[in-house]
């Protein structure tokens, strides 16, 4: 009686403000128990980390629960244009360019092996899902490849080109909306995989007999730089910290507000080049609040790290990490199990092809993670997954996710293309 009642469509608690605050309680509770030197807990803790135990709870309080709804909320917009810029802002001061410079091209050849996974994974999971369970998918097979290009444009760019593809090989509405499902759906299950392997990439990187060393250095690097500028944060400093990172956002919005609408004249020029993300809003907002971190990173602003920049950066990331894990309804999964189907085949070429790639040239899981995540997730994914590792890593996947706006709509229409060849 109870569970039927918390499964109705309508979420128990529609208000903003009590949905931030069983957020709170919840990233509070995790940190508290991750703590604790309880035993139950640490065993716990040492086998789920923290952050995807953050990232589930309020996925079950979205569904089979209930309580909350990511759908029915506005914290994730607020926390992906608020608080995801001012994070950014806040873990670019500290960037250490040499040390990142100093990953060397692993870090560029595990995110185009994951772009090629994509591309790849599409047509093959449609031509696998059409030989071995035929009649399994009811939909019109020009239909079903013109709409699975959406999620292709997703995967690798983001929305701006996801909706490009819509655009370019007119999904219908209906369609579009149960790709929708497939892509949020599929793509954050396995973001729950990387985050898990980020708690164990010690031993997945024996496994894959992987140099990690250019990474401690750089996570060594940064945390020697915290030491000695470590200091105890005063009521001015706070203030300033708080006037530098929601300044920057607050200029990162003007900027995407000038941006987008010129891109937006040249609507026709940037869609024959596939460059349709350069007309995208939330493009420009990340380009901007990262290029501001990064330009703080070498004034007096550096020293914001002291008084604890990158601590207020991470709790940011986390309450979007939670406003994430509030959009997965794993129940949709039951009613479009024949698309589902199609994207689990999908994610699991694209995970094969980046394991075959990072065990030749012996890459670090990280590079793994967070070389998928910039292409699947994006600038609003591929920092937290990033993070999940260090925070001080975090710098990394909002530059490979940048590069993912980039290549999205080619890869997006390669992908596309074979898929037509397919089902033709």
């Amino acid at each position: 009686m109870i569970l039927s009642f918390f499964l109705n469509a309508e979420p128990f608690f529609t208000n903003d403000a009590i949905v931030l605050g069983i957020i709170l309680i919840v990233l509070a509770g995790v940190f508290y128990t991750s703590e604790m030197e309880n035993p139950f807990w640490k065993k716990f803790y040492t086998y789920i980390p923290a952050l995807l135990v953050c990232y589930f709870i309020p996925a079950l309080l979205n569904w089979p629960l209930g309580l909350i709804s990511g759908e029915e909320s506005n914290l994730y917009f607020v926390a992906s244009r608020y608080l995801l810029p001012a994070s950014l802002i806040l873990l670019c001061l500290s960037i250490d360019f040499k040390g990142i410079i100093g990953l060397g091209p692993k870090a560029i050849i595990m995110f185009l092996a994951a772009t090629l996974g994509i591309v790849l994974g599409g047509p093959i999971a449609l031509l696998a899902v059409s030989y071995l369970f035929p009649g399994v998918i009811d939909a019109n097979p020009d239909e079903l490849w013109r709409g699975l290009s959406t999620v292709a444009g997703s995967w690798i760019g983001g929305g701006a080109n996801q909706t490009a593809m819509k655009e370019i090989f007119e999904v219908g509405d209906d369609l579009f909306g149960s790709m929708l499902v497939v892509d949020i759906v599929v793509a954050n299950i396995w973001m729950g995989f990387l985050l898990y392997g980020a708690n164990i990439s010690d031993r997945i990187d024996s496994w894959l007999k992987a140099d990690s060393s250019s990474i401690e250095d750089l996570k060594n690097r940064v945390a020697d730089y915290r030491a000695s500028i470590a200091s105890m944060p005063t009521t001015t400093g706070l203030f300033v910290l708080l006037a530098v990172a929601f300044g920057g956002v607050g200029l990162s919005h003007w900027g995407k507000d000038i941006m987008a609408p010129f891109m937006g004249q040249y609507k026709e020029t940037l869609t024959d080049l596939g460059l349709n993300s350069l007309m995208s809003s939330f493009f420009w907002l990340v380009v901007f609040s990262t290029t501001i971190g990064l330009a703080l990173s070498f004034t007096k602003a550096r020293k914001l790290e002291g008084i604890g920049a990158s601590r207020w950066g991470t709790i940011f990331i986390y309450i979007l990490v939670a406003t994430i894990g509030m959009k997965m309804n794993l129940g949709e999964v039951l009613q479009n199990l024949d698309l589902f189907l199609i994207g689990i085949i999908w994610m699991s070429i694209h995970v094969l092809i980046l394991l075959i790639v990072a065990k030749l040239i012996k890459a670090p899981f990280f590079f793994v993670a967070v070389g998928s995540q910039a292409n699947v997730g994006g600038a609003a994914s591929a920092p937290v997954v990033a993070s999940a590792f260090n925070p001080s890593l975090a710098p990394v996947g909002v530059l490979m996710a940048v590069l993912g706006y980039a290549l999205g709509t080619y890869g997006a229409l390669i992908c596309a293309y074979m898929m037509q060849a397919v089902a033709s």
